[in-house]
């Protein structure tokens, strides 16, 4: 029985805790710890639902990448429009894992968001050579005939005695705008 003149302490959460720590009761067993192959499969698959994605094997006669879902301004089914397909799980073997299992995209490889796709390879080309090379060199063609008009304006200015000199014409702006072979893009060679 208790004395009831002595009062109880009782543990407060500001006072340090008395006992020792677990882990380091069991520290033998955390340092020795190997993973089982088992487990280091199972990691290698977590992995690949981390932020960065999994590289997309190569399909021949295709250019394959990740496209999101939620981007209006690049939607899904723009891209369908123009020709994109969706990867299915069932084309590449191994990849069952990432099949999206319910919705829209069911049967899909998919990883959060992001959804696996593919495109002919000459309709990337083209998509390509138009984006990367056909409108900056029509950029390009634009900013040359505006410099080559300033500097008409200039020459003109200077003829009647106004201040501006000459063409502003520097070495090397004479290429802009001038036609070059455009790059391939893709890593294959395709019959297009």
């Amino acid at each position: 029985m208790t004395n009831p003149r002595v009062p109880i302490k009782r543990a407060r959460k500001s006072e340090p805790e008395v006992r020792g720590n677990r882990a380091m009761q069991n520290r033998a067993v955390t340092e020795d710890r190997v993973l089982s192959d088992e487990e280091r499969v199972d990691l290698y698959k977590r992995s690949l639902f981390q932020s960065s994605l999994p590289d997309l094997p190569k399909i021949p006669g295709y250019h394959v990448f990740w496209a999101t879902t939620t981007n209006p301004r690049d939607p899904v089914h723009g891209r369908l429009r123009w020709g994109y397909e969706f990867i299915r799980a069932d084309e590449i073997p191994g990849w069952e894992t990432l099949s999206i299992k319910t919705g829209d995209y069911a049967g899909c490889i998919g990883v959060n968001e992001m959804i696996a796709m593919k495109i002919p390879l000459h309709l990337y080309e083209a998509y390509m050579r138009e984006a990367h090379h056909e409108a900056p060199l029509r950029e390009e063609e634009s900013i040359y005939n505006n410099l080559m008009a300033a500097g008409e304006q200039a020459a003109q200015a200077a003829r009647r005695g106004g201040r501006m000199k000459g063409p502003m014409i520097e070495p090397g702006m004479e290429e802009l705008g001038a036609a070059r072979e455009p790059p391939v893009f893709s890593e294959e060679d395709y019959e297009g």
